[in-house]
């Protein structure tokens, strides 16, 4: 696995039950899933020799992350190596002017979007939808809101050009609530689809998910697992892909749903399913790539609530424990071993049970209290 994040991390662990050996390209050893694996190469992804040295002796290459360059990727695959997702798929989750082009051409729903050469562009743009404010996005590179702008005047709009990459300008999205569609293909083409969930963003951030979204009819659930089933299949995605949704309202009031972003690998609103799920996206993952049969994705529980662990200051976690597991037994808690940072994902909590205030409750309240935001 490419990448030693947290989603390398707990990959890993999906994959230790079928002994499977599990080598890591981390940037540092002191990476979130290189304090785990044994087997790790500290390198650079962005260089083809080591990417050449790295893949000797593995039978696939998958990945914690899109920023592997896509010509490294296709001359690995040129040499043998399997690349899963391959970088023909993956270049839909690498390139935002990319994946808008492509998913408009398959018919797939999307904001109003144009890749624009300047300020002067941007407002033009803006204009013909109706005026500002709009979205602005660097087609490369950005996350967890960091390569987003919402822009409300044309003098606005010049900040992302400094970066002399390409820009790409989107309706403002006047969304009822996120969404996210979480599906695993294998090269077979096999696929399963997890329910569709609600994840609440803070500040640009995945702070919770609730697993089913709530109130989604079931009709529109079904039609949003097929949107993102049809997108795996169409970009030839193999392992998890994350479909990001805005549910907005349509013209006659009903739901209307948009793709907002694409990411072919775990992903945070698929977290719950590690204790929520019968098959976890990561255990999935692992056998998609593997091109074993896959898990079932069905809930254990009617609600599963996923919060994460953002910043605190918990130098010692066991007090924390103490607390949180002698106050909510059926809590599960799943910490990165990453150091704290403002803002820094650094773990969370899965809930679960019959009652949905009940289940989001114990959920918040854990992760609040792991943050160091209470203290009771």
């Amino acid at each position: 696995m490419i990448g030693g994040g947290q989603l390398a991390r707990m990959t890993h662990q999906a994959g230790i039950p079928l002994g499977i050996r599990f080598k890591l390209l981390s940037d540092t050893a002191t990476d979130s899933a290189a304090l785990v694996a044994g087997d790790t190469v500290v390198g650079d992804h962005r260089d083809l020799e080591t990417l050449r040295e790295f893949a000797r002796g593995c039978d696939v290459i998958t990945f914690d992350h899109e920023h592997v360059p896509t010509g490294h990727l296709r001359a690995l695959q040129a040499e043998g190596v399997a690349v899963r997702p391959g970088p023909d798929a993956l270049v839909y989750a690498q390139d935002k002017g990319a994946m808008r082009a492509r998913l408009t051409e398959l018919g797939i729903p999307c904001p109003r979007h144009r890749i624009v050469a300047g300020p002067a562009d941007v407002a033009r743009f803006a204009h013909e939808g109706g005026g500002f404010p709009v979205v602005l996005k660097t087609v490369r590179g950005g996350y967890d809101g960091k390569g987003v702008w919402v822009v409300r005047t044309e003098e606005d709009a010049a900040e992302p050009f400094r970066a002399g990459v390409p820009v790409l300008a989107e309706e403002l999205v006047d969304f009822r609530r996120e969404l996210a569609a979480n599906v695993v293909r294998s090269p077979s083409g096999q696929a399963v689809a997890y329910p569709v969930v609600e994840s609440v963003q803070v500040g640009g951030v995945c702070d919770t998910v609730l697993a089913p979204a709530p109130g989604l009819a079931p009709e529109a659930a079904v039609r949003t697992q097929q949107l993102a089933l049809k997108i795996a299949m169409e970009l030839d995605v193999v392992g998890h892909l994350a479909v990001e949704l805005f549910e907005a309202t349509g013209p006659g009031g009903e739901p209307r749903i948009l793709v907002n972003e694409l990411a072919m690998r775990p992903h945070n609103s698929g977290h719950w399913t590690q204790d929520g799920a019968v098959t976890s996206q990561f255990a999935n993952h692992v056998r998609a790539v593997l091109d074993l049969p896959l898990g079932d994705p069905r809930p254990r529980a009617p609600w599963t609530v996923m919060a994460n662990v953002l910043g605190g200051d918990y130098p010692d976690m066991y007090p924390a424990y103490l607390h949180c597991m002698a106050r909510d037994p059926g809590l599960k808690i799943h910490m990165y071993g990453k150091d704290v940072k403002p803002g820094r994902k650094v773990g969370h909590v899965n809930t679960y049970g019959d009652d949905l205030d009940e289940v989001h409750a114990r959920a918040r309240h854990a992760a609040d209290y792991l943050r160091g935001t209470i203290t009771e």
